[in-house]
């Protein structure tokens, strides 16, 4: 198993590590600081060097409980060889502000006075994200005094956190999983992982974050997809 050393600390850039195996994909480590891409986040890219040898890693993903790093030229590399692992930072770093921002959305969101409004799902790329919502009576002025709220509470500075809670104690707090599947994962889990939003919103999650709403910037709307009857999808930016 890949010890995941962004779920404690986003902000670590590098680590050295040991290469558990190699496939004709990829290579997965002892432990990583490679984001494997997940719930709505992209996987990370960057540079994995092997001394005078540096090996590029175009994405990332889960494979099992290990991180498998993407990469088409893993030729000559054995298990048991050390390394040394480089995100690509700039990238991760505007990851974890769309991240967080969505979080910061879906918390203020589910506590506006539309009751019949869900976020459905979310999708982070290098220059926007967008949101999927099912709303009875959706209106573009719903989405701006949502965005509105949501620059409010950026401006405000909330402090974000990890912490981790056991399944049965995660499962008496309301709203912690928003979907029947992410219900049904705290159930399987021994140990859910949260990420607090402070006063704002608390969810069970994965993905990487910033340490503070004001790393996030102004979020600027960017348009709205009709999706159907009900479902409308947001693209918004981050200044």
């Amino acid at each position: 198993m890949t010890e995941k050393l962004y779920l404690n600390d986003a902000y670590l850039k590098e680590c050295d590590a040991r290469v558990n195996k190699v496939t004709d994909r990829g290579i997965i480590l002892d432990r990583t600081v490679f984001y494997a891409r997940g719930g709505g986040q992209p996987g990370d890219s960057g540079t994995i060097s092997f001394g005078d040898r540096v090996v590029h890693i175009d994405d990332t993903i889960k494979e099992g409980e290990d991180v498998l790093h993407i990469s088409d030229d893993t030729s000559g590399i054995t298990e048991g060889e050390f390394c040394k692992c480089n995100l690509n930072w700039e990238t991760r770093y505007q990851y974890m502000r769309y991240h967080s921002a969505i979080h910061l959305m879906d918390g203020i969101f589910n506590n506006m006075a539309i009751k019949t409004g869900l976020i459905t799902g979310s999708q982070i790329y290098a220059d926007r994200a967008r949101v999927d919502f099912s709303v009875d009576n959706f209106s573009q002025d719903i989405v701006l005094e949502l965005i509105e709220m949501v620059n409010k509470a950026v401006e405000e500075g909330h402090n974000i956190s990890v912490k981790y809670l056991p399944s049965e104690e995660a499962l008496k707090i309301p709203n912690l999983a928003r979907t029947e599947p992410g219900r049904e994962l705290i159930k399987r889990l021994p140990v859910v992982r949260i990420v607090d939003i402070e006063g704002v919103d608390a969810q069970a999650d994965g993905g990487t974050h910033v340490n503070n709403t004001r790393e996030i910037g102004k979020l600027s709307l960017n348009r709205i997809e009709n999706k159907g009857k009900n479902n409308k999808r947001v693209y918004f930016t981050v200044g």
